[in-house]
């Protein structure tokens, strides 16, 4: 007990002597900004010592009425004997005006009786464990500018495109991609509506961190067409404000022929002199491989065997590779009977081929 007393005595003298003393600095990284455009706060609290009493509740996190204030990073570290606190925020506009940011903090130290109920042992202490000291931050300010345009980044867009000739059924592919910094939360993905072509598009992919310059990663969205017959897929714009340039950018793609390949012509299907279909084996291999709108393989098939039509159905699905290779099945052979399996797809409520074939299982 008499060892407990006189490090208490031990630590009050160490306390008196060596007072922690802190130094608050706050930095903004712009004058203005605009609507949506990423604003970074720091804030720095540097101790005269390793401040082991002191502990720090600062936390202006969440959604206000005129912005909206996100955590990059908070950071604790000791550096030549002075403990130093980091933290820092990326702030969003939400209206153009002046804005000022005037956050409270709190400044909690370790009270006797903390001391004493840790070094004695007690467990029934009624004292409050820390003086807690109520502050203001620095005021930092900005102007916060209108735009035209509710997107802004510094994006780079690409449009992936598959080649423009394609067999009859067979699915034309693209993938729009957005690289950069910029708020992609508010990129909506698009949407195509084309006479006598299914359309099949996958909900945007958003892979991203948040940095100083806002969120940066990749945005990409990926689409299916599919048609019996030449068709365009029609030009698309997006517009953004790039904070660097200053300046309202447009893009804008080009409409996209697609030239669609018949895979025969009825008149080379008749016998000139019964009129009447040659199913020999080339012929259906070939109606079949390019009816259903890609190449699933070679498919044997005996000549003196007639198959029958579920049954190659059921082959093809369980040969399919890829979601859209079966959903391009399902669509050409009954879109009502396997609506719901379809719209799984669509939705992405179905995510794997083996999900998917587990489900067409259910069906008769």
């Amino acid at each position: 007990m008499k060892a407990k007393i006189f490090l208490i005595i031990f630590i009050f003298l160490s306390i008196n002597l060596l007072a922690s003393t802190y130094k608050w600095t706050a930095n903004i990284n712009k004058d203005s900004a605009y609507v949506n455009e990423a604003i970074y706060l720091k804030y720095t609290c540097e101790f005269s010592d390793i401040a082991q009493l002191y502990a720090i509740d600062f936390n202006p996190l969440g959604t206000y009425d005129k912005y909206d204030v996100l955590l990059l990073s908070e950071d604790e570290r000791i550096i030549d004997g002075k403990k130093i606190n980091t933290y820092e925020f990326v702030v969003y506009a939400k209206e153009p005006e002046r804005l000022e940011f005037n956050f409270d903090t709190v400044m909690k130290k370790t009270t006797k009786g903390s001391i004493e109920s840790t070094v004695l042992g007690r467990d029934n202490m009624q004292k409050e464990q820390f003086v807690k000291i109520p502050m203001k931050q620095k005021i930092l300010s900005i102007e916060i500018k209108d735009i035209n345009t509710k997107l802004v980044g510094d994006f780079d867009i690409t449009l992936k495109k598959d080649k423009l000739e394609k067999k009859a059924y067979e699915p034309f592919h693209m993938e729009l991609i957005i690289k950069g910094h910029g708020d992609f939360q508010r990129l909506k993905a698009l949407s195509f509506e084309i006479e006598d072509v299914k359309i099949f598009s996958q909900k945007p992919i958003v892979k991203t961190k948040l940095t100083k310059n806002g969120y940066k990663g990749i945005w990409s969205q990926k689409f299916a067409f599919v048609s019996g017959k030449d068709f365009v897929v029609p030009s698309f714009k997006i517009k953004y404000t790039n904070p660097k340039t200053k300046i309202e950018e447009d893009y804008v793609s080009k409409d996209i022929k697609i030239k669609i390949i018949q895979a025969y012509k009825k008149a080379e299907l008749l016998d000139e002199e019964e009129k009447k279909f040659d199913f020999s084996f080339d012929f259906v291999y070939y109606i079949l491989t390019f009816i259903a709108g890609f190449l699933l393989g070679k498919i044997k098939f005996k000549r003196d065997i007639v198959e029958d039509n579920d049954y190659i159905f059921k082959e093809k699905v369980t040969n399919a590779n890829t979601l859209d290779e079966l959903l391009i099945l399902l669509v050409l052979k009954d879109p009502n009977k396997y609506k719901n399996l379809i719209e799984g797809i669509e939705k992405s409520t179905i995510t794997s081929v083996s999900k998917a074939k587990n489900e067409f299982a259910v069906y008769k």
